[in-house]
Order: C-alpha cells, then structure tokens, then sequence
C-alpha cells in the first residue's frame, strides 16, 4: 500500500469524481436530520456561506486526519463560534456526521471497511477535540 494512502482523503477523493459540488448533498441531509439548522442560513440564498463553510471544514477534516499543519484548528475556532450562536456541540458534530454520511452514499459499494473505520475514529477524536476547545 502507498505510504502517502489515507482511507479519509481518499473517501473524499472518490466522491469528488462521482459529484463536483457536495454541498447541496451535505445541506439537504442536514436540513432533513436537524431541521432546526434552515433558520440558521435564511440569508444565504445562493448557497455562498454554505458551500464556504462545508470548503473550510472539508479543508480541516483532511487536516486533522492527515498531517495536522494548522486548518484543523478551525475545528476549536468554530466550536466556540457556534457556541456563541446557541448551537449545541452535539448539533455541531453532527456537520462532520452528515458529511461522512454523504460520502458513504456517494461511495456507495467503494465505501470499505477500512473507510468506515477511519471515519469512525477520525469523527470519535473530533468529537473529543471540539469537547476539550469548549
């Protein structure tokens, strides 16, 4: 196996060739799961702060995966942020949730167990990460 292999980055990249742009996939799942999270964007009509924030996390999800070189930090940052808004960790983590889930349903049968592990440990050490930044 090639050193450089991650099954996080990959999932990613596999889902990338099946769909330019995750965001409408991330949002309406979300929006279904937690439907309280719709008021929280009624002024983003064109999708702009959404498709930025789901780029920022995508960017600190690989991050915090892969070499930790600083976007990660994002992860505590927003904790906080979303913290001042009212929103509840829990419902913060279930973003990362969300999006892994939106990728396994892209992957479809390329979705490994190898892929499902990584991501079941890399969302049980996010979910610490954002509980030690509050």
């Amino acid at each position: 196996m090639n050193a450089a292999f991650h099954p996080i980055h990959d999932s990613f990249e596999r889902a990338a060739s099946r769909c330019a742009d995750l965001t409408p996939l991330v949002y309406r799942r979300l929006f279904e799961l937690h439907p309280e999270t719709q008021a929280m964007f009624r002024a983003d009509s064109g999708d702009l702060v959404k498709g930025s924030m789901l780029g920022l996390t995508i960017e600190a999800i690989l991050d915090f995966a892969g070499e930790r070189r600083g976007h990660f930090r994002l992860i505590a940052c927003e904790v906080a942020s979303h913290d001042a808004y009212g929103a509840p960790r829990e419902l913060f983590i279930a973003f990362f949730v969300v999006i892994r889930d939106v990728l396994r349903d892209l992957l479809g049968d390329e979705w490994t167990p190898e892929i499902a592990r990584a991501w079941d440990t890399l969302l049980a050490e996010i979910d610490a990460f954002a509980a030690a930044a509050s």
